[in-house]
């Protein structure tokens, strides 16, 4: 999810009540007591899965309408704080996943102890996502990773469906329980993926043929190493990306504020690569122009 933009209204806009509900959203007590509170509706959760509970269960119920009560008042308070112009809150990702969740209590068919309604309070838990900057940095590396898992979970379908075509055609008729069909086939080699039964199946193909090796070794070759490598990398360029939008964001806020038709999004990941480029250049710039701190005399001296 992208990062947050754009702040409550300007002072001259707020009214008395708007700036003490700045105040209180901005604030570090009211951060920490809505973390609390999240953390006690998941501890909460975890007790209502216990059988015959009994008059706890009904102490419970209403320990969740405290819970509905408390994260209402802080949606409001956090939407009262961007003044006349409420809109603005919905530009950040994470307020309208939390916007989403708490208004989920509303919808009259969640009444009730209905299974979905289970799914939107479990929900609650991954708020606690937006209050930790490391814990953003990680997901929004999840959510810029996407398009790039989209190729990647591509190219290992293809590659699971032609060694699962190949493993049928060579253990098909010897081993119809593993390689019977396509589907088994394919469910043979997922489970290989975790290499947990790597030497059974080995084995199995040795009594074969020894050629049978090369299937099973080259498939954790491509597809155990060299794919999930390839995920690993995906991954961390997103996570890199990720980091500079975090370490940049305060340097072009908006999103295109200065007009010249590129998302400022985009002119953070320029500037913070144009950082890193002069880094380089500075060290390689040093190493060129060593230092030499001891010349007799006390002096430093450049050394070609």
């Amino acid at each position: 999810m992208p990062a947050q933009r754009r702040g409550p209204v300007d002072p001259p806009q707020r009214s008395g009540l708007v700036d003490a509900c700045a105040r209180i959203a901005a604030s570090r007590p009211f951060e920490i007591t809505i973390v609390a509170v999240i953390l006690a509706n998941g501890v909460v959760l975890g007790l209502e899965t216990y059988p015959n509970l009994g008059t706890a269960g009904t102490a419970l119920y209403a320990v969740e309408w405290g819970f509905r009560t408390i994260f209402v008042i802080e949606i409001a308070i956090r939407v009262l704080a961007y003044g006349r112009r409420p809109q603005d809150f919905f530009r950040q990702g994470w307020n309208v996943f939390d916007f989403l969740v708490i208004a989920a209590i509303f919808v009259p068919a969640l009444h009730g102890d209905s299974a979905l309604l289970r799914v939107v309070r479990v929900l609650r838990m991954v708020r606690l996502v937006r209050f930790s900057p490391g814990l953003r940095t990680i997901v929004a590396a999840l959510w810029r990773s996407l398009p790039g898992i989209g190729g990647f979970l591509a190219l290992a379908m293809v590659t699971l469906y032609v060694y699962g075509m190949a493993g049928w055609l060579i253990f098909g008729e010897v081993y119809p329980e593993e390689y019977g069909d396509i589907g088994r086939s394919l469910l043979t080699l997922f489970v290989l993926l975790s290499l947990e039964t790597l030497p059974d199946l080995i084995e199995q193909g040795m009594e074969l043929s020894p050629w049978t090796v090369l299937y099973y070794g080259s498939f954790v070759v491509i597809t155990v190493n060299l794919l999930l490598n390839i995920l690993i990398a995906v991954f961390v360029n997103s996570m890199e990306e990720a980091r500079r939008l975090e370490m940049t964001e305060g340097l072009a806020p908006g999103y295109d504020e200065d007009g010249d038709g590129v998302p400022d999004e985009l002119d953070r990941i320029a500037i913070s690569q144009r950082l890193d480029d002069l880094r380089t250049l500075i060290v390689e710039l040093e190493r060129e122009l060593r230092i030499d701190r001891d010349d007799g005399r006390g002096r430093r001296v450049l050394r070609d």
